[in-house]
């Protein structure tokens, strides 16, 4: 009919397909690099493929786990700087599965965006690309989902969903714990993936930092020590599983120390952790500090410098904690376990027995 209005597209609805075509172009070269031989398909097909190799394994079981960045994706989004929540979206999984002795074998990403800008998309998952590196994972697939409408032009969520495998016999569960094993922390490079909620309302409201101000005691600005991207402790700790008896492993997330090491500690056990034994971040007290939050909040909320935990007999923590030396990771003796009932016990002044 003459006059008539053009039909609208997707486009007009704020979907800009062409847009997520070149995101795609751009990102494959970054998803190509953390291919490894399992892999059977490029990216763009409808599903990842990855041939598990039967030869390696005499009762493999695979383990899975899924989580996202959180609110530490404002920090970014405050920022413009988007290159490395991809590798706390992998490092939030893949160390999830670790815990139970688990090789990561490949991830999968969930990354939602208000508006398609191709090269904002091709910086998120170059950031994921390096956590499958860094994990020693294949990065065999995704989504990317334009929601205009739900998100603003300038606002996006990111998730992940890592796969790994473990033989049955090996299965890390802290059924064996006993009092008198000792823990061993390994360090966290600062909030990691965890409390940002409270913490940017302490910094950026209460304190009135902005995330360019810079703070003499962090080294940095308030954005950089907010984006420091959470540690993988893959290739540190999957090596030491073929030398070690490791009882338990602890993912040191939401919750702190707190809530997470009784997650894997059998009835009738307790754990002793001594502090002071280890060095805090100094982020940590400057929002304990601003926002007048108690240390019982703090370890409750916040990791506090530690990203892992590990328990092991007593009479190999000495050898275990050498053989992490020389690989050149850090790590401190931070408790011991003892009857209880699956809790944390904290104590000043004592432990290194």
């Amino acid at each position: 009919m003459p006059g008539r209005n053009k039909g609208l597209t997707y486009a007009d609805a704020g979907v800009d397909i062409e847009a997520g075509n070149q995101a795609v172009r751009l990102i494959r070269d970054a998803v190509r690099s953390t291919f490894r031989p399992e892999v059977l398909a490029d990216i763009g097909g409808f599903g990842g493929l990855f041939a598990l190799d039967p030869a390696r394994y005499k009762e493999p079981v695979l383990v899975s786990g899924a989580d996202g960045v959180g609110t530490k994706l404002r920090v970014a989004m405050l920022m413009d700087r988007h290159d490395t929540v991809g590798i706390d979206a992998v490092a939030m999984c893949v160390n999830d599965i670790l815990v139970h002795g688990a090789e990561p074998l490949f991830f999968l990403d969930y990354l939602a965006v208000g508006r398609m800008v191709p090269e904002k998309v091709a910086a998120i998952v170059s950031g994921v690309a390096e956590g499958c590196r860094r994990a020693g994972c294949a990065l065999i697939g995704g989504e990317t989902a334009e929601m205009p409408g739900f998100y603003g032009p300038e606002e996006y969520d990111l998730a992940g969903f890592a796969v790994g495998v473990v033989e049955r016999g090996r299965i890390i569960d802290g059924r064996s714990i006993v009092p008198g094993d000792r823990v061993i922390g390994l360090p966290s490079s600062g909030l990691h993936s965890n409390g940002y909620s409270l913490a940017r309302k302490v910094l950026l409201e209460m304190a009135g930092y902005g995330v360019d101000t810079y703070v003499e005691r962090l080294g940095r600005t308030i954005g950089e020590e907010l984006l420091e991207p959470t540690r993988i402790y893959v290739k540190a700790v999957l090596p030491l599983l073929n030398h070690f008896t490791v009882k338990g492993l602890a993912h040191i997330t939401g919750g702190g120390l707190t809530e997470n090491i009784p997650r894997i500690l059998p009835p009738g056990t307790a754990v002793n952790i001594f502090l002071g034994k280890w060095p805090v971040p100094p982020v940590f007290e400057l929002i304990g500090e601003a926002g007048g939050v108690s240390e019982a909040e703090m370890l409750r909320t916040f990791n506090m410098g530690i990203g892992l935990a590990m328990v092991v007999p007593a009479g190999q923590a000495e050898a275990v904690m050498a053989y992490l030396a020389a690989a050149g990771e850090k790590s401190y003796l931070i408790g011991e376990v003892a009857e209880g009932e699956s809790g944390v016990n904290y104590m000043r002044g004592k432990g290194g027995k």
